[in-house]
């Protein structure tokens, strides 16, 4: 023999609306739970199955001190259909009047572009502009390092960047001032150590020459 095929989703819910039309009553969910099974919804599955219905709109739950009571009228499930069509039918009202605005738009644009030899024409030239931009501003990119203001800008930089050098600089060799000061007897060791850093004898402070506007362009 086969084996019985259990309800579906949507079969629970019907044998539980069942339970509430036939009787017309309030029910505690403990008494769901019992009820259930007699219409062959097992009673572990009862409190997601009336809790889908509750979230449907199809069974009303109401908390009464302590307790929660559910309960469900044939008339609900009208409402709930007359409610659900009343606002498709608003949709579709509001989504034909959004289709005729559209349409009525596009016919107002179309106006003044009608197709002709003119409009082609006109079309051509447009697009030959566009693409005479576009060649000059990269052509520009190409000479974007020649601008005045760039060359300020890096101008400026290295002018930051050399003091900011010449700042360590200084700050190295009153480093070296105050090691020779207070470990007079450790001076071989401390040249060893500035030569392994890279602080040789030509060590100095740096010099800002004018550079040429090539030199930085290069």
């Amino acid at each position: 023999m086969s084996k019985k095929r259990g309800l579906s989703l949507e079969e629970k819910r019907e044998k539980m609306l069942q339970i509430f039309y036939e009787s017309q009553d309030f029910f505690l969910l403990k008494e769901l739970e019992k009820s259930g099974p007699r219409k062959g919804v097992i009673s572990q599955s009862v409190k997601d199955v009336v809790q889908s219905l509750v979230d449907d709109d199809l069974v009303l739950k109401e908390k009464i001190g302590t307790s929660v009571y559910f309960w469900s009228f044939p008339s609900c499930a009208g409402n709930q259909l007359r409610s659900v069509c009343q606002k498709l039918e608003s949709d579709l009202q509001s989504s034909k009047k959004r289709h005729a605005e559209l349409v009525d738009q596009c016919d107002a644009l179309k106006k003044g572009r009608e197709e002709s030899d003119e409009r082609e024409e006109a079309l051509a030239e447009l697009k030959a502009i566009e693409q005479k931009h576009n060649m000059l501003k990269d052509e520009m990119g190409q000479y974007a390092d020649n601008d005045p203001a760039a060359y300020e800008a890096k101008k400026e930089a290295i002018e930051v960047a050399y003091a900011a050098a010449n700042r360590w600089t200084e700050n190295i060799f009153t480093l070296r001032q105050w090691c020779s000061n207070n470990f007079p007897q450790a001076k071989e060791q401390l040249e060893n150590l500035y030569k392994e850093v890279g602080i040789t004898d030509d060590f100095d402070y740096l010099e800002l020459s004018a550079v040429p506007l090539s030199s930085v362009v290069d």
